[in-house]
């Protein structure tokens, strides 16, 4: 990353040449970045990089410290002085920070970006201004839904928040009675988890997202046989919509058991769809509830959080598998897979990382503090993942047991490329809907191969279409570990383990330990 932040090799400090002529022979001439040694077409295109990619904007700057023409000379000859000396991140808080002739001197040879700088603030406005209805249009839509991403994230961070507090709150009050005391501390943060499921915008963002709900209904209706006057448990059966799946593939009795709120929705949506004589909806939790039947069929549920096992429903499947499921039983889906990547991405870091270290011209460096302690939940692009992934734990849903979700599992990356720093891991799982509990899914499987078979599969990595759960990011630490520049071909080995915060939490600590070549280091992360 140093080299590409660096300036061009061809610029020279000591040469006082192309200063003489403001006026370029080319109005097109390129453009070189002023933070990297990228070349761009043109000035509007190295701007938007400037502001996208780096948070400098420099026509704001010249707007907001009233900058003349001598000035922005000034400042960009002192923006590419510092990123030449390794300061990515220069000073623009104030003019005096630039406000020195020595910074007249041209950095670069022939720098076009000078010679356009009385055109700056022109071409700037007629970017911000789209010159048809469509593309304001799509600029309003894309608004839109960053809006609501952002929405869903604070919302997310925002329930989670409500559950940390009030489990701090009952910490505090621990005195004579720790057991007790701790269990009611428990208990609200129970309480606060289904509250959080009561809400629209959850169940919104669940049933928009097609790869999850399409391969739901694409396996029921594909395979009616197996449903057919068959009795159906739902687990945390939410709006009712897989429970609305099975009965019309001709399930004799469906029952769907959710401990929110919006089992009352449920319940309303089966009478609305005349599915009422089929479809018994049971307020509680899988564990307390009773079942009009002793044992059902096939169990249905969609249990998956962040990184498969956040939130810790999957222990009331199995709970109910072991408690209700017939010998001969079917669990829906039947098999997952958790795969962990190596990631790379220095844009990634800078925006998440380095943002804080210069956010509007302040100094926001102690936003940084525990930064690296919590995953992240994002979308990231596969060229983010310079090696194959490799699963650390597959998941047989007939057999595996609480016990097993608590763990620490060796794993083995290769790089296929080159990259300057190893900058975190990225985890994500894989879905498998297998007809038969006698079916088996091959070690490494991939859902790309399995749907060529005619197997209802899906993945939530960078590879596949984006699904609501995303992947999660944890990024090292570099502070901590030295980043250094690793080869293609590259072995990294390492475990990485998956631990509840404390009996009975739904939250989940993640580590990883790797080693390979130089490169070494154990670190934990939060997933909230």
């Amino acid at each position: 990353m140093a080299d590409a932040l660096s300036v061009s090799d061809s610029s020279d400090s000591s040469n006082e040449e192309g200063w003489e002529d403001l006026e370029p022979e080319d109005e097109s001439q390129p453009v070189v970045g002023l933070f990297t040694d990228d070349v761009f077409p043109d000035v509007r295109a190295m701007l938007k990089e400037c502001k996208d990619k780096h948070n400098f904007d420099l026509v704001k700057i010249q707007k907001t410290l009233g900058l003349d023409f001598l000035d922005m000379i000034k400042l960009v000859n002192y923006v590419r002085t510092q990123v030449k000396s390794g300061n990515k991140t220069p000073d623009v808080s104030t003019k005096a920070q630039f406000d020195d002739d020595a910074y007249l001197k041209p950095v670069l040879e022939d720098d076009a970006l000078l010679y356009s700088l009385d055109d700056l603030a022109d071409d700037q406005g007629e970017d911000a201004a789209p010159g048809t209805e469509a593309e304001r249009q799509v600029l309003e839509l894309q608004e839109d839904l960053e809006r609501l991403q952002t929405q869903f994230s604070e919302y997310r961070l925002a329930v989670q928040k409500s559950m940390e507090d009030q489990l701090s709150k009952e910490e505090k009050k621990l005195d004579n009675a720790p057991s007790a005391q701790t269990t009611d501390r428990m208990q609200e943060a129970e309480d606060g988890y289904f509250v959080s499921y009561s809400y629209n915008g959850i169940h919104e963002s669940m049933l928009k997202d097609t790869v999850r709900t399409d391969s739901y209904r694409d396996f029921v209706y594909d395979n009616k046989h197996l449903f057919k006057d068959k009795v159906v448990l739902d687990v945390g059966c939410g709006t009712g919509i897989l429970s609305m799946f099975c009965a019309r593939a001709g399930a004799k009795k469906v029952i769907s058991v959710d401990n929110s709120n919006i089992i009352d929705r449920a319940r309303e949506i089966v009478y609305a769809n005349g599915l009422g004589d089929v479809i018994t909806c049971i307020r509680g939790k899988i564990e307390e509830v009773t079942l009009p039947v002793p044992q059902v069929d096939i169990i249905i549920s969609e249990w998956m959080g962040y990184a498969l096992l956040f939130e810790a429903m999957f222990d009331s499947v199995i709970y109910a598998r072991d408690r209700y499921l017939a010998a001969d039983g079917l669990m829906v889906p039947s098999h997952a897979t958790l795969r962990i990547a190596p990631f790379a991405d220095p844009d990634f870091v800078a925006s998440h990382i380095s943002f804080w270290n210069n956010v509007y011209g302040f100094d926001m460096k102690s936003m940084l503090m525990n930064i690296y302690d919590e995953a992240l939940v994002r979308s990231i692009q596969p060229k983010s993942t310079p090696g194959d992934s490799t699963v650390f734990l597959p998941l047989p849903l007939h057999t595996i047991t609480v016990d097993e979700l608590t763990f620490l599992k060796d794993f083995q990356v290769t790089l296929k490329e080159d990259i300057d720093a190893l900058d975190g891991w990225a985890i994500w799982f894989d879905i498998f809907f297998m007809p038969s509990r006698q079916s088996t899914v091959p070690d490494e499987a991939v859902p790309a191969d399995m749907q060529k078979k005619g197997i209802v599969a899906f993945t939530t990595g960078p590879d596949g279409t984006e699904t609501h759960w995303q992947q999660a990011i944890c990024l090292i630490d570099h502070g901590k570990h030295t980043p250094k520049p690793l080869k293609k071909g590259q072995v990294i080995a390492g475990k990485v383990g998956y631990e509840k915060k404390e009996a009975g939490s739904r939250l989940l600590d993640i580590k990883i330990q790797w080693e390979g070549d130089g490169e070494k280091g154990t670190q934990k992360w939060d997933l909230k």
